[in-house]
């Protein structure tokens, strides 16, 4: 994957912003440089200037851009958490429902998921898994330990991905109270467990 230095200049955001409502509307497939330079109303020429090496690097600084708005809403809800069962439901119910209200991943998953999905599963699944444990883990660490922070961390976020990709009818990982079910009957346990066997 092309590695993008991103800065966050009013003409960044607006062309990732536009890259963002173009794939909601249409797909990764469909959307060109010259749709993106329309809908953000600048040339395709400042669309290579700030993003060089075209569409490829534009997607991937718009990945960026979505992963760190992620971070930044979750680190909103939990930087004041101590309860562990309240971190690990607040933290799936956060992640779920931004992953199910994302436009633009919405639509990639109901029209063009062989644009997705290779990039979420097989190899390309260790770097998502290590960029959401990276962030998680220290949320973690206090209650489980460092050691076992990371492998947690790396089971929660799979389950997040799972239940937003395939949702299933006995849990709803956007509704709270549907997750504190989960939480309590089988991850606690699991989670409390480790923790005990550090100790």
């Amino acid at each position: 994957m092309p590695t993008v230095d991103l800065r966050a200049t009013a003409a960044d955001q607006r062309i990732l912003a536009a890259t963002r409502r173009c794939i909601a509307r249409w797909g990764v497939a469909k959307t060109t440089l010259d749709d993106v330079a329309g809908e953000a109303g600048c040339s395709r020429a400042t669309i290579y200037r700030l993003f060089p090496g075209g569409k490829d690097n534009l997607l991937t600084a718009l990945a960026q851009r979505e992963v760190g708005a992620l971070f930044d809403a979750l680190r909103l809800r939990l930087d004041s958490i101590d309860d562990l069962e309240e971190l690990v439901v607040t933290g799936i119910t956060e992640a779920a429902r931004r992953l199910a209200g994302h436009d633009a991943l919405q639509f990639l998953l109901a029209h063009e998921p062989e644009v997705l999905l290779p990039r979420i599963c097989f190899h390309q699944m260790d770097s998502v898994l290590r960029t959401i444990s990276e962030f998680a883990a220290p949320y973690l660490a206090p209650h489980v330990g460092p050691d076992e922070a990371s492998r947690a961390a790396e089971w929660l976020a799979r389950m997040v991905l799972s239940y937003t990709a395939s949702p299933a009818p006995w849990v709803d990982v956007r509704d709270e109270e549907s997750v504190r079910r989960l939480v309590r009957a089988f991850v606690l346990p699991g989670l409390v467990q480790q923790a005990t066997l550090r100790g």
